[in-house]
């Protein structure tokens, strides 16, 4: 049978989506006498709560109880976070708000045409704080406390020396330093956060089905808010979500919300977010300052780096937080080789919604100064900033090569990816294409990025938050476990049970082909069952979709776990037989002589042989074909006591190659074309490859130039509606061409890395460096987006005011 891993095949799950069954959390049946919740939210973004008038609210028809956060207290404590500050954040505001769109009072009803009503009637008095928002001015003395017990808003402060910093600076002919500003800004799936939650007093078991992502390190999180063993939460996820991009892994905190609402008030109840709460209340990406310096000599070569970056994570810094801020801290230099480093890290609270996972997390914030300020160096050196690249992008011979912070790149060919990226788009041709623009009164400039993709994130990273002498104190986190369990029915089908919770990546498609090609079955013959029960299925605290996993772990797990059905197939064909094991193989259904391919013996018979006479079998082997595998990479280890830490697992590599035009009148942008070129190693299904890229993609294009969760300088959040909170849409997306190089990875089996973030990390900063070079006659320097025409309208007209001061 033909092998199946690295064609285009269709997705299997396509065909339920496209005729309406789906399964998503809604289409999930209700338990009955189900009730239906709504959210009271802030108003204010910095308050003190005086108090809370439900009377009138409860007289209305069909309201079956009102929750506050005074009526939660006995049944919960804090979230645990990963930080040493003891900041105390519950699912709702107990005594104090601090960001627009906090849960104050939560209304049980009937419907949720009711619970809406009852909302309007509920009364609240506030007596309002001084917010604070703004990322650097929350560090000053005097700024307003979020959490007066904590005595500052920072929530987490490290400092990482790596390799001779100071030498570098000593010996470079130049320093070349700016500060940059990244937004904070969102994902918008089709589906928002939605559950189902039961209380059970006779065993006293919350059940919540939700559509959680993971990483399931989180279930320990709310079993503990909710001060029961971790077996006394079941949390259930659909085999269908619509679409998540990172953000729904910040569902948590509603999951635990309303598995305690339903216990206060007595019966199951169900919540679905509507966009204006999504908007404002859900999750987010950080926002983040940077402070970049480069220790550079005069022919471009970067001798060492120094990087304040400071994250805002919101009103509370929530688990998995500071993910954001340390998830790409063995690839702080990116694809360059850059020995020396120091890295002062910072992540601060202000009254914004909090922070959480993001499509990309962590890249896009890293990827934008680091690759601004290459462009800086050219331009301040006078150097193509092509060559400054080439000169300082790690070599394919020093691979695998470990990072100044401790990152272990498993493969690569850098220069050939970079170099495809520029002849797809004819970079020797951009003088004359820059003509032609001015020809017709635009603008053209050209940007060049190249990041490094990490996937499959290391359990240990997040520790890096604490110092080597915190994290001695209490048991070392290491791995990136990911499980899989794969049968065979007695009729020879087979089940493959992932625990990757997909939301639209098309992980039961690839599992399918991994098994197909193990056992030599029939796709159609696999059914993949993508639903988690943390009950029943197999799972660990790395399981979920998120950093790009399932290609380098959860494929893995799936391809061992086929294996050791195949082992325990062929060893029943040898018992069988009377035939060596060694000898055997699978081929089109049957386990077939290598030396004499007349003898063989059916899959379908063996495992027949499995569950109805297992008699049969060789001694010790158990009836039944039912394996489950649990994957591990070695090189997940804990940080050492040096903070050297290996923050993933593999590391794919991006080039990028974009043209603008910018109309000097209107500020527009209008991107020509995007050249992008991937190495994420082996391709395990390139339909599917390029699928995640696109979306990757315009994800990127977002934060880019559209996407900004914005708030005044008083707290309050301006952009609650698509009316305010600009998504690109298809007009918007421009000529997109993409190819691909393969360096396997020698760390998984199957040699794939994970892909699908690279452009929501390098977008942002290719897109930049295309709009500051079309500017450059005006002197103007992008360090700021998203970028809208107005900024980049008033950018130029301040250079041009400039201009004109200095002419006269």
């Amino acid at each position: 049978m033909e092998k199946v891993i690295g064609q285009a095949v269709t997705r299997v799950e396509d065909g339920r989506l496209l005729t309406g069954q789906g399964k998503y959390i809604d289409d999930i049946g209700t338990p009955a006498n189900t009730a239906h919740i709504a959210i009271l939210r802030s108003t204010y973004p910095h308050a003190k709560i005086i108090s809370i008038d439900t009377s009138e609210a409860m007289n209305l028809r069909g309201v079956k109880g009102i929750v506050t956060g005074k009526d939660i207290l006995p049944y919960v404590q804090p979230f645990s976070v990963g930080v040493s500050a003891p900041v105390k954040y519950y699912p709702m505001a107990i005594d104090k708000v601090r960001y627009v769109g906090e849960p104050v009072a939560v209304v049980v009803a009937k419907n949720r045409y009711i619970a809406e009503d009852a909302l309007e009637k509920i009364k609240v008095v506030y007596e309002s704080l001084t917010p604070i928002v703004d990322i650097e001015k929350s560090l000053e003395e005097d700024a307003p406390l979020l959490h007066e017990h904590i005595g500052s808003n920072i929530a987490n402060h490290r400092t990482f020396h790596y390799g001779k910093v100071d030498e570098a600076f000593e010996e470079a002919d130049r320093i070349v330093t700016h500060k940059f500003h990244f937004p904070k800004y969102s994902a918008t799936p089709v589906e928002t956060y939605g559950m189902i939650a039961q209380y059970e007093e006779s065993s006293n078991q919350y059940t919540i089905h939700a559509n959680f992502h993971g990483p399931f390190v989180i279930q320990s999180v709310m079993a503990g808010a909710l001060k029961i063993p971790s077996n006394r939460l079941r949390i259930i996820v659909p085999k269908d979500i619509g679409g998540s991009y990172g953000i729904k892994a910040g569902t948590y905190p509603y999951m635990v919300l309303c598995a305690v609402v339903s216990r206060i008030v007595g019966c199951p109840v169900k919540w679905i977010e509507d966009r204006q709460e999504h908007l404002s209340a859900s999750s987010s990406g950080t926002d983040r300052v940077t402070y970049i310096e480069a220790a550079v000599k005069e022919d471009g070569k970067v001798l060492g780096l120094k990087m304040k970056l400071i994250d805002n994570v919101g009103a509370y810094i929530r688990a998995p937080e500071p993910a954001c801020l340390y998830r790409t801290h063995a690839n702080s230099t990116g694809a360059y080789d850059i020995p020396n480093l120091m890295i002062d890290a910072y992540a601060i609270m202000t009254n914004k919604l909090p922070t959480g996972l993001i499509r990309g997390y962590g890249g896009q914030e890293l990827y934008f100064p680091l690759e601004r300020i290459m462009q800086e160096i050219a331009h301040q050196l006078q150097l193509d900033p092509a060559d400054v690249l080439r000169r300082n992008l790690i070599k394919k011979e020093q691979f695998p090569y470990q990072t100044a912070s401790g990152g272990m790149y498993d493969s690569g060919d850098y220069e050939k990816g970079f170099e495809l990226a520029l002849d797809m788009g004819n970079y020797k041709e951009i003088e004359q294409k820059r003509e032609d623009a001015r020809q017709r009164g635009k603008l053209f400039g050209v940007g060049l990025a190249c990041i490094v993709e990490p996937s499959g994130s290391n359990m240990g990273y997040i520790t890096i938050a604490l110092t080597p002498e915190e994290r001695a104190s209490s048991l070392p986190k290491s791995g990136c476990a990911e499980a899989a369990t794969i049968s065979m029915d007695p009729m020879g089908c087979v089940n493959v049970r992932i625990s990757t919770t997909p939301s639209g990546q098309g992980h039961e498609t690839v599992s399918a082909q991994i098994v197909s090609d193990v056992l030599g079955i029939p796709r159609e013959q696999i059914n993949v069952v993508a639903e988690l029960d943390t009950s029943t299925s197999a799972w660990s605290i790395a399981s979920g979709s998120y950093s790009s996993r399932f290609a380098s772990l959860g494929s893995s797990a799936v391809f061992y776990a086929a294996h050791k059905v195949r082992k325990k197939l062929i060893k029943i064909a040898a018992y069988q037989l009377k035939a060596d094991e060694e000898d055997l193989t699978i081929e089109n259904g049957s386990i077939v002589s290598k030396k004499d391919p007349s003898i063989k013996y059916s899959l379908k018979r063996a495992a027949g042989s499995a569950h109805w006479n297992p008699l049969s079998l060789p001694d010790g082997m158990e009836p039944g074909i039912y394996e489950t595998y649990y994957y591990t990479a070695k090189v997940a280890e804990p940080p050492d006591e040096n903070d050297l830490v290996n923050s993933s697992v593999t590391y794919g590599f991006v080039a990028d190659m974009v043209t603008v035009e910018v109309d000097p009148d209107t500020g527009e942008v209008q991107i020509i074309d995007y050249f992008t070129v991937h190495d994420a190693g082996k391709l395990l299904n390139p339909l599917i490859v390029d699928g995640q890229i696109y979306g990757g993609l315009v994800h990127g294009l977002g934060g880019a130039m559209y996407e900004e969760l914005a708030y005044d300088d008083k707290g309050q959040f301006l952009t609650g509606s698509f009316m305010d909170y600009l998504c690109p849409t298809a007009p918007e997306i421009p000529n997109i061409t993409i190819k691909h190089i393969e360096t396997p990875s020698p760390l998984t089996p199957l040699g794939a890395k994970g892909l699908g973030e690279g452009n929501t990390m390098s977008a942002p900063a290719v897109i930049a460096n295309a709009v500051n070079d079309a500017l450059k006659p005006y002197g103007v320097m992008i360090d700021t987006l998203p970028l809208s025409p107005n900024r980049i309208w008033n950018l130029l007209n301040k250079a041009k005011e400039k201009k004109g001061a200095n002419q006269v």
